[in-house]
């Protein structure tokens, strides 16, 4: 079984039990939260499709803690003008472990 979830932008086709990292919130380890825009579920009696959501469906997730995401290098230059700048960059995910699918 499975379902495809619309979270900050992005779409997540995600499993019972499977581990995602998704955009940052202020959320405590150990909470809960919920996806209620479930836009496809997949199970024994086929696959239902929203139009754009699914009325009713829903997706918990169980908070396992905050992570950062790889270091990016933001460089400017500009050629013969002894300009130059560097930059750091750390974007922050909330890691979840995906309960259970209702739908």
């Amino acid at each position: 079984m499975y379902a495809i979830i619309a979270d900050g932008g992005r779409q997540y086709k995600v499993e019972e039990g499977q581990i995602l990292e998704i955009d940052f919130r202020e959320v405590e380890a150990g909470s809960e939260l919920k996806f209620d825009r479930v836009l496809a579920v997949s199970g024994t009696d086929g696959l239902k499709l929203g139009a754009p959501t699914l009325d009713g469906a829903s997706v918990t997730a169980k908070v396992l803690e905050e992570t950062k995401g790889e270091k990016l290098v933001v460089q400017k230059f500009r050629r013969r003008k002894n300009s130059k700048r560097r930059n750091g960059h750390r974007q922050k995910f909330v890691k979840v472990q995906i309960g259970s699918i209702a739908g």
